[in-house]
């Protein structure tokens, strides 16, 4: 019965065999699902990363998480390292892109520019389930794969840029100058990302704690510290 499923023509009694049509490589999808594939690929690849961290998850391990043959994952990703390259262009590098442009209006004023930074983020951990487990897990770690290969591939510009800005606000006399300009985005993202990053952050005792909430929450936490 299985190989009446997987094969179409098995059980005919009549006419001439069909003739075999040349075969495809061992673990090559189908034309119309090939991106869907792939893409479905990619998100169970982020999920694995963020459980268990992309050193101890081999391309053996998405396979088997996934359902599919080795062989379909070799199609599509040669190694890790271009599956993690294709994981930083695709999904990485346009969140790290958004979580910068809120500081690219020069009219902005500090306190509007770092609360719209918080939302944003909250925003993205709202989109991407894997983002708040695996920042903690390879971003914030000492020797974490997906910090290394950010560096290799972007270095620091953007962080440096926000940096200047913030540092440029204290010289205006719009921020405490007590504050180390780059610590801001630690402080800003520990105090986001690690809620998020668990099961629980929802609920605080009997009241549950909305996105909206956890934002307005870490920004009026920095405000006496962001005021000049």
């Amino acid at each position: 019965m299985a190989n009446d499923v997987l094969d179409p023509g098995a059980g005919a009694s009549e006419g001439p065999a069909p003739q075999k049509k040349p075969g495809r490589r061992p673990g090559r999808p189908s034309g119309a699902h090939g991106e869907q594939a792939r893409a479905q690929l990619l998100d169970i690849a982020l999920e694995l990363f963020a459980r268990q961290g992309i050193g101890e998850t081999t391309l053996g391990a998405i396979a088997r998480e996934a359902g599919v043959t080795p062989a379909m994952v070799h199609y599509y990703f040669k190694t890790r390292d271009q599956l993690l390259d294709m994981l930083i262009d695709e999904r990485f590098a346009p969140l790290r892109v958004e979580l910068a442009r809120v500081f690219n209006d020069p009219e902005s004023e500090p306190v509007d520019t770092l609360r719209a930074f918080v939302e944003t983020l909250v925003v993205t951990v709202e989109k991407n389930p894997w983002f708040a487990a695996l920042w903690v897990r390879e971003m914030v770690s000492e020797g974490g794969l997906l910090r290394q290969r950010m560096a290799e591939r972007f270095g620091d510009e953007h962080k440096e840029r926000a940096i200047e800005r913030i540092a440029g606000w204290q010289k205006e006399g719009k921020l405490n100058p007590a504050l180390e300009p780059s610590l801001v985005f630690a402080s800003l993202f520990g105090l986001t990302v690690f809620p998020l990053a668990t099961s629980r952050w929802r609920a605080v005792g009997d009241r549950a704690v909305t996105s909206e909430q956890l934002a307005r929450h870490v920004v009026a936490l920095l405000m006496n510290g962001i005021q000049p």
